[in-house]
């Protein structure tokens, strides 16, 4: 079981860096964010299943046992989403547009991180997480931080964690 949402680590990396040891390890997100924020991100990396931690406690059984038979779990919630995504209903919004690393840089500085915090944490030059908020805001069609701020919380994307 892994959150989303951890000291030092962004758990979308962390799922990339265990499949990378052991592809065959199950990993259930449990996490207080809201699955619009990781979901499909977390299913795409490898994640077996992704709950949010207001489930009911026999669901989050349901998930384990279903993940450790082998199965990936996907909450109603989840199905929501992966099925707007493969049917197109819920068209494609602009953050959903950004690769893994953008959407990791965008979150940070919605949060209010500055680009030498977040080069630091990411052990990125200040350079690349520049080029990366430039990438942002253009795929994104917003104008600077405080617009990212803005349309990160419209979209529930970050918020009380």
């Amino acid at each position: 079981m892994l959150d989303i949402s951890m000291p030092g680590k962004d758990g979308l990396d962390l799922i990339r860096d265990l499949k990378d040891l052991d592809p065959m390890t199950h990993i259930l997100i449990l996490s207080i964010q809201p699955e619009e924020q990781y979901a499909l991100r977390a299913f795409r990396l490898g994640a077996s299943g992704c709950l949010n931690k207001s489930a009911a406690p026999s669901e989050v059984v349901v998930a384990v046992k279903t993940i450790l038979a082998g199965r990936r779990y996907v909450s109603a919630k989840a199905q929501e989403l992966m099925l707007a995504e493969v049917t197109g209903a819920g068209g494609e919004l602009p953050h959903e547009r950004l690769s893994d690393r953008e959407y990791q840089v965008f979150r940070m500085l919605a949060s209010g991180q500055t680009i030498g915090e977040i080069s630091e944490v990411l052990a990125l030059s200040v350079k690349t997480v520049s080029t990366y908020r430039a990438r942002i805001l253009e795929k994104t069609g917003l104008e600077n931080n405080a617009q990212i701020t803005h349309y990160a919380f419209k979209h529930k994307l970050i918020g009380d964690s």
